[in-house]
């Protein structure tokens, strides 16, 4: 399954470019704009299921990373700032990675 077959690609290239800065992303909007905030569990799950690149039912700080190159391979990875801002937001738990359930509820933030 491409991340297209849930997200436009129009949205996720607007998403994209407004995140191209170092420091500039940001999870909320980011979420917002490429039109995942909107969409079901079912969705936000298979969403979860791409980024989650190594299918250990959790995403990682190497994933959450190359987060948005899961929606585009050609662009950027995240600042290690802007990585652990990501996991720390996302990690309620505190082991260190984000779940399924973690991510449906940081993308209804």
């Amino acid at each position: 399954m491409a991340i297209t077959d849930i997200l436009s690609a129009k949205d996720i290239e607007s998403a994209l470019s407004s995140c191209q800065a170092d420091d500039s992303f940001n999870y909320k909007s980011f979420f917002s704009m490429v039109g995942l905030s909107s969409k079901t569990p079912d969705q936000i799950k298979k969403v979860f299921g791409i980024l989650d690149k190594d299918k250990s039912g959790f995403i990682e700080e190497e994933e959450l990373q190359l987060f948005l190159k899961s929606f585009s391979s050609n662009a950027r990875v995240l600042t290690s700032a802007e990585t652990k801002a990501f996991l720390a937001a996302g990690d309620t738990d505190g082991d260190g990675k984000i779940g399924v359930e973690e991510f449906q509820s940081l993308v209804k933030a």
